[in-house]
């Protein structure tokens, strides 16, 4: 097997399950390329959850002319093809019946209906299997998908914007504008791209955030709002039931709509509630974006994966200091035109 040549396509099955993002959740993200010597005949990706996998869309790719080439061909595809009836057929199924008689994955999927079955499949029909293909890299574009099967939690993700000395929020925590345009356009991607997006009472009460994508394109996050008492007025733009919102609380409420409330007893260890709920709701992904208390605390309890951390040009006198983030190890930086932004992975 030439390592370098798998490799090459296996980059290209990566480029292609990008395309993706925050589209195919609670699914991974995938992409899929036919190769028959050393020519792509066919290529495809997961492009919406419940819509065909990456396979299917790559086999159906290729023309007329390269039909007969499909059985001569070797499939690569970035995660082990799936072997159970969900809202499409098994993957698995599909490279046996188009008689394709060798696949290159890059990792092994972890999901229980899956876990290795989709292998079995292949491999007892003749088909020669060779895995473990850039499965870092395999493994990293689908790092929500790993975490919630893996952790039975959401992949979670921080961010804030600070001033240059530090600071989230002016006196009493009123709002004060720190990032520029160019990264406010950037945030608004990041929340198309994840399942959810969470802040604290105090910011919505003094921010009353929209938390909707509004300067990218593609989906809304669905809104996740702590409120334990329900008192954020009902006015505001998050009560105006415009995109799926959830009130975290302590309250019974009646609520109708894309409106909901999620009860949690909050006596009890907050977070780990918390995530279990969304867990049990499918939400495989949330943004916290504030404020400066809840960050600390998912700080705090180790709950966490990735913080982005914006640092623009302003300098604040006084106010309310950013999260301190532990356990962390920056592994990118960007500039943003004006504005640094800092990305960690969480040391666990």
């Amino acid at each position: 097997m030439n390592t370098t040549i798998n490799e090459i396509f296996m980059h290209r099955c990566l480029e292609l399950a990008a395309m993706g993002a925050g589209a195919v959740a609670p699914n991974p993200m995938v992409g899929a390329v036919l190769v028959h010597q050393g020519r792509i005949i066919g290529e495809g990706y997961h492009q919406q959850y419940g819509q065909a996998h990456a396979e299917v869309n790559c086999v159906h790719s290729v023309s007329e002319n390269d039909k007969t080439l499909i059985p001569l061909a070797t499939m690569y595809v970035s995660l082990e093809p799936c072997a159970h009836h969900g809202k499409t057929p098994p993957c698995a199924d599909l490279i046996v019946a188009q008689g394709i008689k060798e696949v290159v994955i890059g990792c092994v999927d972890s999901f229980s209906a899956v876990a290795g079955k989709g292998i079995e499949k292949l491999e007892k029909a003749g088909i020669k299997v060779h895995t473990g293909i850039l499965e870092k890299e395999c493994r990293e574009i689908n790092r929500r998908f790993f975490t919630f099967h893996e952790k039975k939690r959401p992949y979670i993700i921080l961010k804030w914007a600070q001033s240059t000395n530090g600071l989230i929020a002016g006196q009493d925590g009123a709002p004060v504008k720190i990032s520029n345009s160019y990264t406010d356009r950037l945030v608004h991607k990041w929340r198309s791209e994840e399942m959810g997006i969470l802040v604290g009472t105090r910011t919505a009460i003094l921010d009353n955030p929209r938390l909707t994508n509004r300067l990218w394109t593609g989906k809304d996050p669905i809104r996740l709002v702590i409120d334990r008492v329900l008192k954020i007025p009902k006015h505001y733009h998050l009560w105006d039931g415009t995109v799926p919102t959830i009130f975290i609380t302590a309250e019974d409420a009646d609520t109708s709509g894309l409106t909901e409330t999620m009860k949690l007893d909050f006596q009890e260890p907050f977070l780990t509630q918390l995530l279990h709920k969304l867990y049990e709701r499918q939400i495989q992904s949330i943004l916290v974006e504030g404020g400066s208390y809840i960050l600390q605390q998912f700080i705090s309890s180790g709950l966490w994966d990735e913080s982005r951390i914006i640092t623009g040009t302003v300098t604040l006198p006084h106010g309310l200091a950013a999260p301190i983030l532990t356990g962390a190890k920056l592994y990118s930086t960007m500039q943003v035109h004006t504005d640094r932004i800092d990305f960690y992975h969480h040391q666990q």
